[in-house]
């Protein structure tokens, strides 16, 4: 009986497919002997080991059923009893086959088109993997293509042996494409899915100006120059920033190049998109005075733990430094990742001195002294009367016209006025029906007692049946964190648990924490933030990143 069949006709065709599709002759091998034995399987039954070999050489087809050496037989048509196969040899052990060749398959037409759609399938399944193992490297490249088709504003790129999809919001506004165009765009993402790859372009994305540059000015591309930051308004303006490794070399100019060469480059490229280009700097406030160029900036008040940036500009920069629609001030802000307030001269001035009469007025309702000696105060630095209270009192005496009587008063003054609003604050928690067992947490002051009295939170099981994002809604992000509130939160559950497991519940809720509930404060001392341990809602500070004359040396300032 004959074993086998020689084809060499299928050498040629996995050859021709091989170099057609770009994938390796092995794998159309194998898939036409996953054809083949597909087809052995649906003739002799799908349940038996029906395995098919094609020569590499010479093309000849091999068909075979291998049978499995097993203690017991589960399967009869795969496996074999150990005692069975002995009789047939002797030497072979558990775990070995027993090999029969089966004759050539006769293809019908059924069998045939089977075949064909299994090659077919696996084919296009390398095909598809060779896609994305050749782009998933290359995110963040530009690349060139033809424009295949365009729907509904879609455009489909042909990239040589793949496809890639710019999406019209990835677009530059106005600009358009027919078929068989040129494109330049950017790989930003590629995402291996069930139909294959799909690999996003787009022409707005921020890499694509830096990569555009670094094509353009050889500094960038050998390293010498460094891009910081891009943010771009896509079709209309961007700003990149960008810094020398170089001392000798201006990184502005080389990305200008001689008479603007290197940037009109890119800007046709962008169609007319308005590059700035600004040296970037490692300190946030001059960073923030270059992005807010062409604007000149005379002060820049940084509030780090907001994020937050003041800029003040002379009166007549307002409308530069904003930029049409807040077109300069949104950029600048994306370009520093800082969010960027701009204040006029005159605004700053104003709000300065309202800020100043508030904290005079302060202080002379609470220490029944003159404008002169509360606007002394305010000019030194005392913002609070809890400032006053705990203040040195050798660094009052060095105050012009404050002697050692003087600063002696006012530190009493201010004592009494903390012990008085405690008292008052005691009171009205009583009347509100605020109990103890809130008070004995030991994280919260009087004034949040009373706030969360007034909201309706009395007990300690009024407090447990809020969640840790209720609680910080109910007194404010600023004064604690949601993981800050979930401590608290499980201390007021505890007393549900029983003896042992109260400790264990409150525990584990707190794990990573050294610890979260703050010694008892003494009445008068100064109140600490939610990163600390007791919780105060009341704040006469002025608002973040605002500052007098006096406080504004040790702000972070560009004039």
């Amino acid at each position: 009986m004959e074993t086998s069949v020689m084809r060499p006709e299928l050498l040629i065709v996995a050859d021709t497919v091989s170099r057609e599709k770009g994938i390796e002759r092995e794998q159309v091998l194998e898939a036409m002997e996953l054809a083949i034995q597909r087809a052995g399987r649906a003739k002799y039954g799908h349940e038996k080991d029906i395995r098919a070999t094609i020569d590499r050489k010479t093309g000849e087809v091999r068909l075979s059923r291998w049978t499995e050496v097993v203690e017991a037989v589960e399967n009869e048509d795969s496996q074999i009893a150990l005692d069975v196969a002995r009789r047939f040899r002797p030497e072979i052990k558990l775990g070995e086959h027993i090999i029969d060749p089966l004759p050539p398959i006769d293809f019908g037409r059924i069998a045939a088109q089977t075949a064909k759609q299994v090659i077919v399938q696996r084919v296009r399944e390398y095909e598809r993997k060779r896609q994305y193992d050749e782009f998933k490297d290359r995110v963040g490249e530009i690349i060139n293509g033809t424009v295949k088709q365009t729907e509904y504003g879609n455009l489909m790129v042909e990239l040589g042996t793949a496809e890639g999809l710019l999406r019209r919001d990835e677009l530059i506004p106005r600009e358009s494409f027919r078929n068989s165009d040129h494109i330049r765009a950017y790989i930003h993402e590629v995402k291996d899915e069930q139909r294959g790859p799909q690999i996003f372009l787009s022409r707005t994305h921020p890499g694509f100006l830096a990569k555009l540059f670094a094509q353009e000015v050889p500094e960038i591309y050998d390293g010498i120059i460094e891009i910081k930051a891009v943010a771009r308004d896509p079709g209309s303006r961007a700003k990149m920033a960008v810094v020398s490794h170089d001392p000798s070399i201006d990184p502005v100019g080389a990305c200008v190049g001689m008479r603007g060469s290197r940037v009109q480059a890119v800007v046709a490229e962008l169609q007319g998109e308005k590059i700035d280009i600004i040296p970037w700097s490692p300190h946030p406030a001059t960073f923030v005075v270059n992005a807010l160029a062409p604007a000149e900036v005379t002060k820049v008040v940084m509030d780090e733990e907001a994020g937050r940036v003041e800029a003040v500009v002379p009166d007549d920069q307002l409308s530069l430094a904003i930029g049409r629609r807040g077109q300069n001030v949104r950029l600048a802000s994306q370009l520093t990742r800082w969010d960027i307030d701009i204040l006029t001269e005159a605004e700053e001035s104003e709000r300065r001195q309202k800020e100043f009469r508030k904290r005079t007025q302060l202080f002379i309702d609470a220490l029944d002294v003159d404008d002169v000696i509360a606007g002394l105060l305010v000019t030194e630095g005392y913002h609070t009367v809890e400032d006053l209270a705990f203040a040195d009192q050798a660094e009052l005496h060095d105050i012009e016209g404050f002697d050692e009587g003087v600063a002696e008063e006012l530190v009493a003054r201010a004592q009494d006025w903390m012990a008085a609003r405690e008292r008052e604050l005691e009171e009205k928690r009583v009347a509100l029906g605020v109990s103890d067992d809130l008070v004995a947490l030991e994280v919260f002051t009087p004034r949040v007692l009373v706030e969360l009295g007034e909201k309706g939170v009395k007990t300690l099981d009024d407090l447990a049946d809020l969640s840790g994002l209720e609680l910080v809604e109910m007194l404010g992000s600023e004064l604690l964190s949601v993981d800050h509130a979930n401590e608290i939160v499980m201390a007021a559950r505890a007393h549900w648990f029983e003896d042992g497991k109260a400790g264990e519940g409150a525990g584990e809720a707190k794990e990573g924490h050294e610890e979260t509930t703050a010694p008892a404060a003494s009445k008068s001392a100064p109140q600490e933030s939610p990163e600390g341990t007791v919780i105060d809602a009341e704040s006469t500070e002025a608002p973040a990143g605002v500052k007098d004359d006096a406080a504004a040396e040790g702000e972070k300032t560009n004039d």
